[in-house]
């Protein structure tokens, strides 16, 4: 219990490397539940690698504040060694903002190539195209805090390359010179406000896909032949209602003339009771009557012989 309160070991493997710790030190680190040995070997590894900024009172701040202070020091000890420009504080910015700073400063040595998911675009002929492109990027370390990550890089390249594709004339010529889409999207500075540095964006590949003008031309020819058809629909429709109207005009026609016929016979039992009719008069018109019927009698005949002549040349 003595020695784990008091890490005699470990304050003699500080004192051995030339970092300058107290026993009574070591024995607080344990009462604020500070983990002496990780501090005491982030120490180490500083003062070998020459980081005069990183302390023991840092180093606990930052761990009592949730950070990883063995990332830190790695990050900054190869920062160091690859001339990066990288202070202790900002390193603990970056990782208490939720990023990973050791592999933020590999990144700025090492670019990472990012693969976009196929974009599609249609060009100005109605030509759709489906591009794939590989992103290079590098970690800007001063836009680390506040910058935008990976997802709104890719979002612009995407947003570059169908504004790209889409401004062109043909998709022949996007097929023929696919640089063109990269040094149109390069030019937009697209890393603005970002976490990283587009170094490059190549053209993976690009494949052909539906011909979407012929396409949107098929499906407003079919919308204008459906409206056609309502509209003559809609003519049909009022034609069958104008139709029945003269029907029922004609059968209201028809009515008015039965009702005048049946005042006929009243008329002229009234022209005899007044005397404006005689009975030769009434003859006469008896004679015209049975003289029409008999034309009309035998006129029927003839029409019925007539139709069926007719029908039976249709027949054969």
């Amino acid at each position: 219990m003595f020695f784990y309160y008091v890490p005699f070991l470990l304050w003699l493997s500080a004192k051995v490397t030339g970092v300058h710790i107290s026993l009574i030190q070591l024995f607080l680190m344990r009462i604020r539940k500070v983990p002496p040995h990780t501090i005491v070997a982030c120490m180490i590894e500083a003062h070998k690698a020459d980081l005069k900024e990183v302390t023991r009172d840092g180093l606990e701040a930052h761990y009592l504040a949730g950070g990883h202070i063995e990332s830190v020091t790695h990050a900054l000890v190869s920062a160091s060694k690859a001339n990066i420009d990288l202070t202790f504080k900002m390193a603990t910015a970056i990782d208490l903002a939720g990023r990973d700073v050791f592999e933020a400063v590999q990144m700025s040595v090492n670019p990472k190539v990012i693969d976009t998911p196929p974009v599609t675009a249609v060009a100005i002929d109605g030509i759709q195209l489906i591009a794939k492109a590989r992103v290079t990027v590098r970690a800007n370390i001063k836009q680390l805090v506040g910058g935008a990550g990976e997802e709104t890089v890719l979002a612009r390249v995407g947003e570059g390359i169908v504004s790209s594709i889409g401004s062109a004339l043909s998709h022949k010529s996007v097929l023929e010179n696919p640089d063109t889409i990269s040094k149109v999207v390069l030019k937009k500075g697209l890393d603005a406000g970002t976490a990283f540095e587009i170094l490059s964006i190549d053209i993976a590949d690009i494949d052909i896909g539906k011909n979407i003008g012929a396409q949107l031309q098929m499906d407003q020819a079919e919308a204008d032949k459906n409206i056609a058809q309502a509209k003559a629909e809609e003519r049909r429709a009022m034609a069958v209602a104008l139709e029945q109207e003269m029907k029922a005009k004609t059968q209201e026609q028809r009515a008015k003339v039965i009702e005048a016929e049946a005042e006929i016979p009243r008329a002229i039992a009234d022209a005899f009771r007044s005397g404006n009719l005689g009975i030769m008069d009434y003859y006469r018109m008896r004679n015209i009557e049975a003289d029409t019927s008999m034309r009309e009698s035998i006129a029927r005949p003839t029409t019925s012989k007539k139709s069926e002549v007719i029908g039976d040349k249709k027949k054969k």
